[in-house]
């Protein structure tokens, strides 16, 4: 394994981070691992020196978290947890979602509670909240790092403007400012490369990326993709677009590439995500061991200059998709 300081916080993760969406029920979504098949992906990663997990209130109606945390019971320490806020949790609650001061304080603690855990490494914004001004949002998350209910807060998704803003926002009132950006990236979806990515560089806001693999489409030829499972019912990723603007093509450059050097497609596009300077820890989801081990392998793989052009030359821009 290898390992990198995250941004500023001076905090040291692999250079993969685990993201947990895959595990917790698949009553939430089919294609997702119960509490078993959870524990012992956690258990693998740690043996494969991941030390970084990224979960979410949502992910499974917080059966995630749970699912986490018990696999984390004696060794939290050498751990560093991310969780998420943002989306509502309760249908008949309003105010278990959004950003303002009672739902950012509300659902930590409940985070908490399902990890068994005092405290966050890095509690995160899922989605830019509009009906709450950022100022309420970045002074609730300041009081969560004073109370010791995180360490450190990050954002996801959102334009480049917003994300400043926060940040000035936060400088200008003495605040604890967003260590780190989540953000839509793979070789499908590079519209973050404009404005975000060079912010969060120029600012040393560590990077890590959601769906390095682009919901599994890079992972097999394009006209394989539905024969998995979330293949067939993951509407999320079929409502992203990575076969516009030349991605057909590149998922076809990604499988000769592959051949050519003896690793799967699925390594092949996670190793052109970490030879980016401004990523500091792609979130790699799965849901078998196999995939997970083979992701580290990816840590391996050297792309060539040339490699990298090859790959990248076919793609167009495309609708900016992921602040949703």
């Amino acid at each position: 394994m290898e390992y990198t300081t995250l941004g500023d916080t001076g905090m040291e993760v692999s250079r993969i981070c685990l993201g947990c969406m895959s595990f917790g029920t698949p009553e939430w979504r089919e294609w997702v691992l119960d509490e078993e098949a959870g524990l012992e992906l956690v258990d693998r990663a740690i043996e494969l020196g991941i030390n970084f997990f990224d979960t979410a209130n949502m992910y499974s109606n917080g059966e995630s978290e749970r699912v986490l945390g018990k696999a984390l019971e004696g060794r939290r320490d050498e751990a560093v947890v991310a969780s998420k806020v943002y989306f509502q949790m309760d249908d008949e609650d309003p105010n278990s979602g959004g950003l303002s001061r009672k739902a950012i304080e509300q659902e930590l603690d409940n985070s908490l509670s399902r990890l068994g855990m005092d405290s966050l490494d890095l509690l995160q914004i899922h989605r830019y909240d509009y009906d709450t001004p950022i100022e309420t949002t970045m002074r609730a998350l300041d009081d969560a790092v004073r109370r010791g209910k995180t360490r450190y807060v990050g954002a996801s998704s959102m334009w480049a403007h917003q994300f400043a803003e926060a940040q000035y926002t936060a400088d200008s009132l003495g605040l604890d400012r967003f260590a780190t950006m989540q953000n839509h990236y793979n070789l499908l979806y590079r519209e973050e490369e404009r404005e975000m990515l060079p912010l969060c560089e120029k600012q040393g806001v560590g990077v890590m990326p959601w769906s390095p693999l682009a919901r599994g489409y890079l992972t097999r030829p394009h006209e394989e993709f539905e024969a998995t499972t979330r293949g067939r019912t993951d509407e999320h990723a079929k409502g992203h677009p990575y076969f516009e603007g030349g991605g057909r093509e590149v998922n076809e450059r990604v499988e000769e590439l592959a051949d050519e050097k003896g690793v799967k497609m699925a390594q092949l596009a996670l190793s052109w995500v970490l030879h980016k300077d401004w990523v500091d820890a792609p979130i790699v989801g799965t849901s078998s061991i196999e995939h997970l081990e083979d992701a580290v392998e990816a840590l391996d793989i050297k792309l060539s200059d040339s490699d990298i052009d090859y790959l990248e030359e076919p793609y167009r821009p495309v609708r900016v998709s992921g602040h949703e």
